[in-house]
């Protein structure tokens, strides 16, 4: 059944009729158009536009359809235009006349941007949830990992020592502000445009409110024309997760970097790597590189969306369809990919030898050197000029700073004395760093111990 056709004499060209259909994709907002629907009819019934009885016969009606859909009783029609003319064609041939009642004070443009909203809603809440499964397997192997010490890089050169919790612990804050952006996205979704028509709301003394809280919105959308040709929610929605893929590619990137035998940082399980087809010492970690390579489809999916709407006038337009299959697929990518990931993460296996013995070496205390000689009163500048000529002088004779006599470090300054030799360690260039933010041992403590407590504030209270 189509929602349209009178004012048409001829049929639609097969082919047109196929590339105009949007059932395929559109078909799991069963749900959330049914729900609407239901709404829809109660306020219907309420303000006494159709009778309180086939208000009723309507919602008892679609209640039934939702349950069949999901014992699978009840097969979607492939062949209907969309998931609103083919949850409207079964009631019509359930209830007849009464069906055909429920669509009064209603446009499928606005019955679509609800429906979105409610999906963007519900699908926000799930990834949230999976986020916040990753975030508590990063602090609990944080907590593991406080004295697991590490080089820290910048220009993927080694930079300063550092701790494996102090690393872990920035993916955590990533992590953190993902779902503080899917929760401002939410808020700014948790509009209900129904009431809006196709562009110029309706003459019928509909209730907007009633429908809102049946829905459980927060409030209304306050333009009829904005409300139906609205999709900066789903924009936003798929930038938010265009970011949330972006800091789980930067964390695989890494793992398939330590994994590597010039690293051997970490172990990825057996269980998330696969192997070669001819080089059988071969192993693999083919999951983190294939969620590093979905990013990509994340950003296609926006650049779709914001290509889709740059340059539509008001209000509905048929381009608009497109904007399903971009949030649909983009929701399915990051759904995947972070259960995928947390899965492999809570399996890995870290090489605390391998990560101390590489940050003994390429001078990450160079900076606790000069920083000790600006404790006795040198300038910064100075300080770093002769550090950089102790590193140099430690390159040329194949020794770390850590292990030059007291005499060598006098040899570039006589500032140096054999207290320098305990504030090169690894071990103190780190636990000296025990300010906010910091990787020292008591700072990290501090911060988990924060971590845990605000976890489930943030999540709940954004």
């Amino acid at each position: 059944m189509r929602l349209w056709g009178g004012r048409f004499c001829g049929e639609t060209d097969g082919y047109a009729d196929g590339f105009n259909s949007s059932i395929s994709f559109d078909r799991r907002l069963y749900k959330h158009d049914i729900l609407g629907s239901i709404a829809h009819a109660k306020m219907l019934g309420r303000q006494g536009i159709i009778s309180i009885k086939d208000a009723q016969e309507i919602e008892q009606t679609l209640r039934g359809i939702l349950a069949d859909i999901e014992s699978g009783e009840l097969a979607i029609d492939m062949s209907a235009e969309d998931i609103h003319s083919f949850v409207e064609a079964e009631l019509i041939s359930r209830i007849g006349d009464a069906g055909r009642r429920l669509h009064t004070g209603r446009s499928r443009n606005d019955q679509v941007a609800l429906d979105m909203r409610m999906y963007v809603k519900e699908e926000i809440d799930n990834i949230s949830a999976l986020i916040k499964n990753l975030m508590e397997a990063l602090l609990s192997t944080a907590k593991t990992h406080i004295d697991t010490i590490m080089p820290g890089f910048t220009h993927m050169q080694k930079a300063q020592p550092v701790t494996l919790a102090h690393h872990l612990m920035a993916y955590f804050q990533m992590f953190r502000r993902d779902i503080g952006r899917l929760m401002e996205c939410r808020k700014r979704t948790d509009a209900m445009p129904l009431g809006s028509g196709a562009l110029a709301s309706t003459t019928y003394p509909i209730d907007r409110e009633f429908v809102r809280a049946e829905l459980g919105f927060a409030k209304i959308t306050e333009n009829s024309l904005d409300a139906v040709s609205d999709r900066d929610f789903c924009i936003e929605y798929v930038s938010c997760l265009s970011i949330i893929m972006m800091h789980l590619s930067r964390f695989c990137e890494e793992l398939i970097i330590w994994s590597t035998d010039s690293f051997g940082f970490v172990e990825v399980s057996d269980a998330y790597s696969t192997g070669s087809s001819i080089m059988p010492q071969k192993k693999n970690p083919d999951m983190a590189e294939l969620i590093r390579g979905k990013t990509g489809r994340v950003y296609g999916s926006l650049m779709s969306l914001l290509t889709m709407m740059k340059g539509l006038p008001l209000a509905y337009n048929k381009d608009m369809q497109e904007d399903k299959e971009a949030v649909f697929e983009a929701t399915d990518t990051v759904q995947s990919c972070l259960s995928v990931f947390t899965g492999m993460f809570k399996e890995l296996a870290f090489n605390k030898e391998a990560m101390y013995s590489s940050t003994l070496g390429g001078y990450t205390n160079a900076t606790d050197a000069a920083d000790w000689l600006v404790k006795k009163g040198m300038p910064f500048r100075e300080a770093h000029e002769i550090t950089g000529r102790l590193v140099l002088y430690a390159m040329k004779t194949g020794k770390r700073l850590d292990e030059l006599t007291a005499d060598e470090y006098r040899s570039i300054s006589d500032v140096f004395d054999e207290d320098v030799l305990k504030a090169v360690s690894v071990e103190s260039c780190i636990n000296a760093r025990g300010i906010p933010g910091g990787p020292g041992k008591e700072a990290m403590l501090a911060a988990i111990k924060q971590a845990e407590n605000t976890l489930e504030a943030d999540f709940h209270s954004s």
